[in-house]
């Protein structure tokens, strides 16, 4: 299946009865990373936009490109970083320091950000104890929740990079330096709607999502290595619509025609997830592309 006869048009989604609530704007910036807009306030998730060549991973330290941040990086109030390889967090601290966004994250990210030069008091450490319940903060109009999830096992069984960044005293790394850290689903209420962000394919069992969900913003990448995901995430979380992510071959830059990682399965993904909640509308977004809510 070509990722083009999944595209959503803009409009698709726009909420019945939502005249007289404020628009809610869901960008893609390709991978897991997403910019939302509502009243004039930008929360930005896993933005990722230096898609480093899949040589320069391999043979050097990766730094954010600036360039970059700047063509597609305009403004931000809070950055939440869902876990840490470096396809979400490598350009967090930089965009940080451009916007003066707060950061959002585990352990992990707020050692990437201080190690950077993110002032503390921009960084809000949202990793739980055991036992504690999810951590909620307010950014303007948002109300964020960190909902601990678990990332993919799709390296040979195992999850690429395990562990925390706890000795990270300088930047840049390495991509194995970005260790995956915790990882969070980010449960986002906006305007009357909420958006659940999943930025690895997979999730834990016992953490229950909200009641009604209107947008599920699903990691595609690694979804076979779970067993039954489609089906255990619809029964999870229960959207009324599905965006799939981080299908896209993001050792490409942002310029580049989209295309798909190899053997991504979007075919047969849709189908299961449509196939599992018949009145789900499962799409996908043009790089940059826009979703109104």
């Amino acid at each position: 299946m070509r990722p083009e006869s999944l595209f959503f048009r803009p409009d698709d989604l726009v909420l019945r009865g939502a005249a007289g609530r404020p628009p809610v704007t869901v960008r893609w910036l390709g991978t897991a990373g997403f910019e939302i807009t509502c009243e004039d306030h930008v929360v930005l998730l896993d933005p990722y936009v230096t898609r480093a060549s899949l040589t320069r991973c391999i043979t050097s330290p990766l730094a954010p490109d600036l360039g970059a941040i700047g063509r597609y990086i305009s403004r931000a109030d809070a950055v939440i970083v869902g876990h840490t390889h470096f396809d979400h967090a490598l350009d967090v601290p930089a965009i940080a320091k451009r916007t003066g966004a707060r950061v959002f994250g585990s352990r992990s990210a707020a050692a990437l950000c201080h190690a950077a030069g993110v002032p503390e008091a921009r960084v809000d450490m949202v990793e739980r104890a055991p036992g504690q319940t999810p951590i909620v903060r307010e950014v303007g109009p948002f109300r964020l929740r960190f909902v601990p999830s678990a990332h993919s096992r799709f390296a040979l069984g195992r999850v690429p990079f395990p562990g925390d960044i706890d000795d990270c005293d300088a930047v840049p790394v390495r991509a194995e330096g970005y260790r995956c850290g915790a990882v969070f689903r980010v449960e986002i209420e906006v305007a009357g709607r909420t958006i659940v962000h999943l930025g690895s394919a997979e999730l834990l069992p016992d953490e229950p999502a909200p009641r009604h969900v209107d947008l599920l913003l699903l990691c595609v990448a690694g979804w076979r290595s779970g067993v039954d995901l489609p089906e255990r995430v619809m029964r999870a979380v229960s959207p009324a619509a599905v965006l799939l992510s981080h299908w896209d071959d993001f050792f490409r830059p942002l310029h580049a025609p989209v295309r798909a990682l190899p053997a991504v399965g979007l075919g047969p993904l849709a189908e299961r997830l449509t196939r599992a909640s018949r009145d789900v509308r499962v799409g996908a977004l043009p790089l940059l592309g826009d979703l109104f809510l």
